[in-house]
């Protein structure tokens, strides 16, 4: 009897409780209150200095050089302008501006006997369709703070600088020309004071212009020189001809002796070729060339008397008048 009760009582309890909370309906969320917005500020831009943070757009890359001491710092030259990092990349500054009287950079290089002696030869060598020219050479003596222009204003697009290792004044300009036309302009150039005066030390003729040059890390006195025949048409490039070919000097640039067809090297028309040699082995020299019957990488280890093919893998000679490019690794000469 007492259990009946007991459930009966609880029933009736749940039932009274499940009526009053139908009754009441649902609740309603209470309106949030709004909060008056501050009083729109101004910011102060009076004394904020104000600086360029990107994007960084410096076109096509034509020169890079690291410096001989600090290996964070890194020079790059393109049709953009050069340009400086100081923390192996992670951040560039362009140099020049204001000074520079075109944005386009063909050759970078630095005084391997004093890091802040540079010279900057104007003018990119990619010959493309829309290429930009150069006027002349510029040199620096604070690191590339301040240039001084040193002529050569009609040399338009220079392929090389090479700074004699113990003499920062002596130095060797390779000269392509004007990309569009015959100009007489071109060759090698040389400066035994620091770019006051100029002498032309090699020229084949007023439609071949220098596309590399190259010195010898054991003897500054050996350079070898790579002569193109080019023009650019507004249709296409014209590449290759006669005049195309590689000369070798051991006295300094005095004088010149031509190999462009020594032993092992390919007969025929030639078009650009890039030369590198490594401070590894002062007697090896490589050569990429581009030829009508054998194109390839050729390598003389007897500086230019004889020659052989040792590659003749596409894809390194693939649209030659524009990627026809070579470095050796200064401390391993079979690494390219």
């Amino acid at each position: 009897m007492r259990d009946y009760m007991f459930r009966f009582t609880v029933a009736c309890l749940v039932t009274s409780w499940a009526v009053a909370t139908f009754a009441q309906g649902p609740q309603r969320p209470q309106p949030i209150p709004r909060v008056a917005a501050p009083a729109k500020q101004q910011p102060n831009t009076d004394a904020m200095i104000w600086r360029f943070i990107g994007p960084m757009m410096g076109n096509r890359g034509s020169a890079v050089i690291g410096h001989p001491i600090n290996k964070n710092v890194f020079y790059f030259g393109a049709s953009g302008g050069l340009w400086k990092t100081i923390d192996a990349g992670l951040t560039w500054m362009p140099l020049g501006d204001g000074q520079f009287q075109s944005s386009s950079v063909g050759a970078v290089a630095i005084a391997p006997s004093n890091p802040d002696i540079m010279y900057v030869g104007m003018g990119e060598p990619q010959m493309r369709n829309n290429v930009s020219w150069g006027d002349g050479v510029y040199r620096s003596d604070d690191g590339g703070e301040t240039w001084t222009h040193l002529g050569l204003e009609e040399s338009h697009h220079i392929s090389q600088v090479r700074i004699h290792p113990t003499n920062p004044d002596i130095v060797y300009v390779g000269v392509y020309g004007h990309a569009f036309g015959p100009n007489p302009e071109r060759g090698v150039y040389r400066t035994t004071d620091g770019g006051k005066s100029w002498k032309r030390v090699l020229f084949k003729s007023d439609q071949a212009g220098v596309i590399d040059l190259v010195m010898n890390p054991a003897n500054p006195q050996e350079l070898y020189a790579a002569i193109w025949e080019f023009e650019r048409k507004a249709w296409g490039p014209k590449t290759g001809g006669p005049d195309s070919g590689l000369w070798k000097t051991t006295d300094g640039g005095e004088t010149w002796t031509e190999f462009t067809y020594a032993e092992g090297l390919p007969e025929g028309g030639r078009g650009r070729q890039g030369l590198t040699m490594s401070a590894a082995d002062p007697n090896r020299l490589y050569a990429l060339i581009d030829s009508e019957t054998k194109p390839g990488l050729y390598r003389s280890d007897d500086r230019a008397q004889t020659w052989s093919l040792v590659s003749d893998f596409f894809q390194i000679i693939g649209r030659p008048f524009y990627y026809t490019h070579i470095y050796a690794n200064p401390s391993n000469a079979d690494q390219l």
